[in-house]
């Protein structure tokens, strides 16, 4: 049998995941991080992107979080992200739509840093549900 970790990816609304899983494959602040049983532990902003997951069966799951928090302890990890979403259940036209309208603010001279800071924000989450709707038609 696979050695495996508990995981727990949990929203401010919901909890999106939780049980045993081999490996755990994340964006963090730092870049890409590959998380098995036996991790050292650890505590890292998260980045808009995905939580890649393969259960002890060797299925696979995509979750897209929109940063937020991971937290490895030996016996368990958790994920507090600030949105998380199945990536089955992302929608790709509102995603598109939402990548259009930041670029529009971000290429009209957004009206203070603070609107452009924002629009930025808007154009990496919609970038990295994007990616996480192409990841999963592979």
């Amino acid at each position: 049998m696979a050695m495996t970790v508990q995981l727990d990816v949990v929203s401010a609304e919901q909890s999106v995941f939780s049980g045993s899983v081999a490996t755990i494959q994340v964006t963090g602040s730092e870049g890409e991080l590959g998380i098995h049983p036996g991790h050292a532990p650890l505590l890292t902003g998260l980045k808009p992107g995905m939580v890649r997951l393969v259960k002890a069966d060797s299925s696979e799951e995509i979750i897209y979080v929109a940063g937020g928090t991971l937290e490895v302890q030996p016996q368990t990890v958790t994920v507090l992200a600030d949105v998380a979403i199945r990536g089955e259940d992302l929608d790709e036209q509102a995603a598109e739509e939402a990548k259009r309208e930041a670029q529009t603010q971000m290429a009209s001279g957004a009206a203070s840093e603070l609107d452009h800071q924002a629009a930025a924000a808007q154009l990496a989450e919609a970038i990295a549900q994007l990616r996480v709707i192409r990841q999963l038609r592979k």
